[in-house]
């Protein structure tokens, strides 16, 4: 699987805190989904509030302690300073809970919670640029990490003041730049990580070999002359080239999608596990998400949009998110427990250390709660997205329990934590 040596991998008690308490987070989020009908908009101060609950909580969270192990791996190089990440887990999780406090109890919260964040993620993006500048070999993934941090750092920077324009009073126009923000941090940020990370991960953990790499070659170039072009838009403000942007992001997800198929038709491996599956849905989650954001914006549909983004961040973001939780924890648990013992006893295989039943019903109720939930986007109807919500928020948990039982696998018998 990984090709990492002791001397760069960090030690397991590092990581954990990301995985767990980011999981921790998702239950928050989904359980926040309950509160929410069909016609909220996306106007609504709590549905943003309840955004970066997900988002900073979950989906940063995961990233970033998901980076602490993949970054040997990537860049062929250890970390400049692997401590860092022992502050960042915290300060980001303080900062997560404060801006959400802000958004949904008191305004004059969002700066302080913001500023953590901030300095959360300034310290990330210290500890990659300085490992950047030991790297000899120039990749693909290695300029996806280069372009990536950068337009974490423009996004956040628009955050930061954003949340000062709210909380303190600061002259910013929120309804020009929050499309910028979104752009920068979703787009080019979380999109473009997972798209770099999976050129590595999906034949890796699919044994796919001999595919075509000029799709996503094209779609990296494209997805960041997009996300540049919409920054660039918001400074001049020009609406319809935000417009155009939008549709040359949409094109270079079009050809990831394509990439994604090569990797599929050339690989070895053909079993039905819970990582295969929750690939499958999360792809077919982010085509639908691309029709149906391509309806909203030649329609000018909020309903459209609404259900394009839900089906982005709840259908493709959450499920390779979770999907991959099930390969790495497992895969960091044996490294660190049960590798030195190779060859001395018998060791556990990786599958053994995944809860399967679990694992179905996590599956099973998060795939329904998605899907019933944005059909209840698109028809208004709230009983169907309140019910779906209930599904994700069951499937939240048995997620929750299957990451907690992964990470104590073997913890008794090895005496390590």
């Amino acid at each position: 699987m990984f090709n990492v040596s002791r001397e760069f991998a960090p030690p397991f008690s590092l990581i954990a805190p990301f995985f767990f308490l980011g999981t921790i987070f998702y239950v928050a989020a989904t359980l926040g989904l309950l509160f929410f009908d069909a016609q909220t908009t996306h106007l609504d101060i709590s549905l943003v509030g309840w955004a970066h609950l997900f988002l900073l909580g979950f989906v940063m969270m995961i990233i970033f302690g998901a980076m602490a192990q993949l970054v040997p791996v990537v860049l062929e190089v250890g970390h400049f300073s692997v401590d860092f990440y022992y502050i960042i887990w915290p300060m980001l999780g303080l900062g997560t809970l404060g801006m959400v406090a802000g958004f949904w109890i008191a305004p004059g919260l969002l700066p302080y919670g913001g500023l953590l964040v901030l300095v959360s993620m300034l310290i990330f993006l210290s500890d990659t640029v300085l490992t950047l500048r030991k790297v000899e070999r120039i990749s693909l993934t290695v300029k996806t990490v280069a372009v990536t941090n950068l337009f974490l750092l423009l996004g956040i920077g628009v955050g930061f003041m954003m949340a000062l324009g709210i909380g303190v009073g600061v002259g910013v126009d929120l309804a020009r730049w929050l499309g910028a923000h979104i752009v920068l941090v979703l787009g080019g940020y979380v999109t473009l990580t997972i798209m770099g990370m999976s050129l590595i991960l999906l034949p890796m953990f699919g044994l796919s070999h001999g595919f075509d790499e000029r799709p996503i070659e094209k779609s990296f170039l494209l997805m960041s002359a997009g996300v540049a072009l919409y920054l660039a838009a918001t400074v001049v403000d020009l609406p319809m080239v935000r417009i155009a942007a939008l549709s040359v992001m949409f094109a270079a997800q079009g050809l990831y999608l394509y990439q994604v198929w090569l990797i599929y038709k050339t690989r070895a491996r053909k079993e039905n596990d819970i990582w295969f599956r929750s690939m499958v849905f999360g792809y077919v989650s982010l085509a639908l998400a691309l029709l149906l954001g391509a309806v909203g914006l030649l329609a000018g549909s909020e309903r459209f949009w609404l259900a394009a983004a839900w089906f982005l961040v709840m259908g493709f973001f959450t499920f390779l998110i979770n999907g991959h939780l099930y390969k790495i924890v497992p895969f960091l648990v044996w490294f660190e427990r049960y590798s030195p013992l190779v060859g001395k006893r018998k060791v556990p295989m990786l599958a053994d250390m995944v809860p399967k039943k679990m694992a179905d019903f996590q599956f099973a109720f998060s795939a329904a709660g998605v899907a019933l939930a944005g059909l209840g986007l698109l028809a208004g109807s709230d009983a169907a997205f309140k019910g779906g919500a209930a599904f994700i928020a069951t499937g939240a948990l048995f997620l929750l329990t299957s990451v907690k039982w992964m990470m104590n696998f073997g913890k008794t018998e090895s005496g390590n934590g």
